[in-house]
Order: structure tokens, then sequence, then C-alpha cells
């Protein structure tokens, strides 16, 4: 991966005199946001007794999209930068969101650096991917998977085990708080099928959807990028609704490039390196990423043709 010049290196971390945040007090949003997250999470067994059914299935998909919003856009700007200055904040955050969604965070956040180590490569020579994730590891002849398969299936293949391997030998506390987080959520929905099963019955299949649809999302993050080039291991969009509510995850080619970049910086490192972008043909979708499949240049990019070039767009 290139050297970052000075100027994008001097971009990637706001710098605060808070005494709470350790970068900007900009990300007092997303922490309220994943604080109203998990009262929803804990509102919704309150009411499952109290309202009609229709209306609990309702709060279910809206439980399933957000499941993947604060996966993509929360949690994973908080894994590359931990929101509080305080390491006991930032792991109770941590816990906070691992109840929430029903995912360890510390285990997400060893799949994710090992997604950054191969971005989405393709398999080896023996089938291997060094991304656990990659879109190609279960496709065939260097293609990428089909995307239902790798939305529905993708939760099945995760493997609690290989992920508890990699932290012992990298880092053995934190192979203890992941083990933790994992007994925090499950123990939670064990009380609450304790206390109604009928509701934890209700739960799980939003759960799991959600958990696809966060699959759905990362597939088209990558769908047509370029694995052999760095500055175009991603594809980003531009939607501003999109950026303004996940918390600019449309800037995905832009966040391989440079992980470490916080997110209220990704339009001003986009602006500096639109123009590397171009020659390398970053391929950028007009629609947020769950719904990459609608994208007008779908079939060129299964074909794959070369890159679509950016265009120019309003900046956000």
């Amino acid at each position: 991966m290139p050297n970052a010049s000075n100027d994008v290196v001097a971009i990637e971390r706001p710098k605060t005199h808070s005494r709470i945040f350790a970068h900007t007090r900009w990300d007092a949003i997303p922490v309220t946001a994943a604080v109203l997250h998990c009262v929803y999470f804990f509102g919704m067994f309150y009411l499952f007794p109290r309202v009609p059914l229709w209306v609990m299935i309702i709060l279910g998909f809206i439980y399933s999209i957000s499941i993947s919003w604060n996966i993509n856009g929360v949690s994973h700007n908080f894994i590359h930068n931990p929101y509080f200055r305080s390491a006991i904040l930032n792991r109770l955050f941590s816990i906070l969101e691992t109840i929430t969604i029903g995912f360890g965070q510390v285990f997400y956040e060893c799949i994710h650096m090992q997604h950054h180590k191969g971005n989405a490569d393709r398999p080896d020579e023996h089938g291997e991917t060094i991304d656990w994730i990659s879109i190609y590891k279960h496709g065939r002849d260097g293609e990428p998977e089909h995307p239902f398969k790798y939305t529905f299936f993708s939760f099945f293949r995760e493997d609690p085990k290989t992920v508890f391997k990699e932290l012992k030998r990298k880092h053995p506390r934190e192979a203890f708080w992941g083990v933790f987080e994992l007994v925090c959520f499950v123990m939670t929905f064990v009380i609450l099928g304790i206390l109604n099963w009928h509701y934890i019955c209700f739960l799980l299949p939003f759960w799991y959807f959600g958990h696809c649809l966060s699959y759905l999302n990362g597939y088209y993050r990558h769908y047509g990028g370029n694995p052999d080039e760095p500055i175009a291991w991603g594809v980003s969009t531009y939607e501003k609704l999109y950026n303004w509510t996940w918390f600019y995850n449309g800037y995905h080619a832009e966040h391989h490039f440079r992980p470490k970049v916080h997110w209220t910086r990704m339009q001003t490192l986009r602006d500096q390196i639109v123009d590397q972008q171009r020659k390398a043909g970053v391929r950028v979708i007009k629609v947020p990423h769950a719904l990459g499949f609608l994208d007008s240049d779908l079939q060129a990019a299964d074909q794959q043709r070369p890159h679509r070039r950016l265009e120019s767009e309003p900046a956000s």
C-alpha cells in the first residue's frame, strides 16, 4: 500500500480539547445514536405484549435495518477511531454495542481488521483468502460469490474459534474481553427468552435478517471494485442522506485507501485524492450500498468491464 502523503496524514484524525471525546465532539452524535438504539432494543421487549403483532413486525424490520446501520456506521467508525479518551468508557461502549446488535465488538474488530489486511482479495492457489469475509472467498473462477448466497449464508460461516485463536495470539487480554462480550449478549438473549419465550422467538428472525442486511451492505461495498489496486479496493457512493445517517459509510473506496481517516474527514480526503481515483477507475454507484443491486452499471461490473469512472457530484 502506498505511503500516505503529508496532507493525507494530517487530516486522518481531528484534534479536540474535549475531556471526554478522543477526536472530536461530533462523535457525540454516533454515541447518542448508539444509546438510543439500545433503548429501542429493550423498548421492543417492553412493547411486545402491549401492541398488536403488525406493529411489532414493523418494529422488527426497523430493528433489522438498524443492526446493519449500527454495524456499518456507529460500530465501524468506533473500532477504527474509538470515541472516548477513557479506556473504561470505550470498553463500556463496546459492551453496549455488543448487547444492542447481538454481535461481539471485539470479535468484530478482529474480523474487520483481517478484512483490511486482505481487502476483499481473490483466493490463492489453495483457495484461501486473507480476508475472511471476502466476496470472492466462496466464488468460482475468481468471480464474486452470488449476492444471495453471500448475504444469507455468511452469517453461518462465521467461525468464533478462528477469531478467538487470532485474538489470543495477538492480544490475549482482548481475547478475554471478546469472550466476555459474547457471554453478555448471549445471556441477554437468554434472559429475554426466560422472561418471555414468545418474544425471543419473534426477535431471532429479525436479528438474523439484520446481520444478513449487513452482509448485503458489505457485498456491494466491494462488488465491482479492484482487489489489485489499493485506491480502488472499495466501491463508493456519495448519496447525501445515506452518508449523513450512516456516518459517511458511503466513502468506502476512500476508507480502504486510508482506514484511519475519521468519518468527519472523509469528504476532505476524497477532495485530495479524487484525481488519483479517476485515473484508477474507482467504481462509484448512485444508490446506498445495500441497494447496489439496483445500480445501473451492475451488468458492466458483473462482466468485469473497465470500472466506472468517477462522476462529478456536489460536495456532501
